[in-house]
């Protein structure tokens, strides 16, 4: 327990007394948080945001700011002594995460909500009360280090527990953000946090860890799309990157790029979904050889690297390590600056790479610290 409270004390780096909000899910991670620095001496208030279906949530595993989740915040609020605080914030959610998700997948790409998440409700919202409410950080439970670097600026870097790191999830918060944030559990592995919450005798302790999709409450994202874009239902040809039609699907929602299942043609080899076109209501498809992309163009891109490196980047590109899912190791790349494009460009070809999701860029130097990264607007494929 001592060394989980000095580890706390230490990522948070602020003196002893100050007041500091912690951003309570329900879950194990935020609760902990919370736990480690009211034992570490700091004030701390805490806060839970409403995020969705009132209640509805409430007898769902697995789930995050709904039901059980804000009973379990309060529960653990109680049973620490702090101040707690609920917001509703269902409708901002709706806004910025829900139907931006459906809209991506109505554009034939796939979305991130966790990141859209953390971009808007939880790192620009949130931070705004925090700051209402005096205090003079956040603190999540977010697997990812903070760290100042030798020039002094604030830096991003990968948690210490490379199954739990979450950097992927968090390339775009802002300088400024990342200032006022604190990480806790940077340092600390996912037994030791429920060790420190079975310890201090939380309820939480052995609670399941939320899906990565908190709103999809079965796991279907396609009945939910449904509802919410029945326009995506339009039926339409299957066809073969050659011209072949091949077949019928029910909708460009129902597919992502890399998809193998569920296409219902046989042509003697295998064959995945390889691009999207709504306008035309087609679903392409191809041999796995056909989802290697050679590079790819960002949007929205968010830089938390130092300047240099981007001016290299117009002169003719700078080697990053480019992250394409979460769940999959950075890959050599080079990163170009032109026209107002920034694009990544793979040393080898990198396969089932989707408009709509994220390209997270790290340091090849130092390959735990985050420069930046941005959501892939389009692709070009390999040969």
């Amino acid at each position: 327990m001592d060394a989980a409270i000095n580890a706390a004390r230490a990522a948070v780096g602020l003196p002893v007394g100050a007041r500091v909000v912690a951003a309570m899910s329900g879950g194990v991670d935020s609760t902990v948080v919370a736990a480690l620095l009211h034992k570490a001496g700091y004030e701390v208030v805490g806060v839970t945001l409403q995020l969705y279906d009132h209640g509805a949530a409430l007898k769902k595993k697995g789930a995050c700011c709904a039901g059980q989740d804000i009973h379990d915040a309060r529960l653990a609020a109680e049973t620490l002594g702090i101040p707690h605080y609920v917001l509703d914030y269902e409708s901002r959610f709706r806004e910025a995460v829900i139907d931006q998700f459906a809209d991506t997948y109505l554009r034939g790409h796939t979305p991130v909500p966790c990141i859209r998440c953390n971009q808007t409700v939880k790192f620009r919202d949130l931070l705004d009360v925090a700051r209402d409410l005096g205090a003079v950080a956040m603190a999540t439970g977010h697997y990812v280090r903070r760290a100042i670097g030798p020039d002094g600026r604030t830096q991003m870097r990968k948690a210490v527990d490379p199954s739990r790191d979450q950097s992927y999830f968090l390339f775009a918060t802002t300088a400024e953000q990342l200032d006022y944030l604190r990480f806790p559990l940077a340092d600390l592995e996912k037994p030791q946090v429920r060790g420190v919450a079975a310890e201090l005798g939380l309820r939480i302790a052995a609670k399941p860890d939320s899906q990565d999709i908190c709103f999809v409450p079965t796991g279907d994202y396609r009945t939910l799309i449904d509802r919410l874009r029945p326009q995506g239902r339009a039926a339409g040809d299957i066809v073969h990157m050659d011209g072949r039609v091949l077949g019928r699907h029910e909708g460009v929602t129902g597919f992502t790029i890399g998809q193998r299942r569920g296409l219902n043609v046989a042509v003697g080899e295998p064959l995945f979904v390889v691009r999207l076109d709504p306008e035309a209501q087609q679903v392409i498809v191809g041999p796995r050889e056909a989802l290697l992309t050679a590079s790819l163009t960002l949007e929205e891109a968010n830089w938390l690297g130092d300047q240099p490196s981007l001016k290299a980047a117009a002169e003719g590109g700078v080697p990053v390590l480019a992250r394409v899912r979460s769940t999959r190791d950075p890959s050599p790349a080079r990163l170009a600056l032109s026209g107002g494009d920034v694009t990544v460009i793979f040393e080898a070809g990198e396969e089932g790479v989707a408009p709509g999701q994220a390209c997270v860029l790290y340091d090849p130097a130092d390959p735990d610290r985050l420069l930046g990264g941005g959501f892939i607007r389009e692709t070009a494929a390999l040969g």
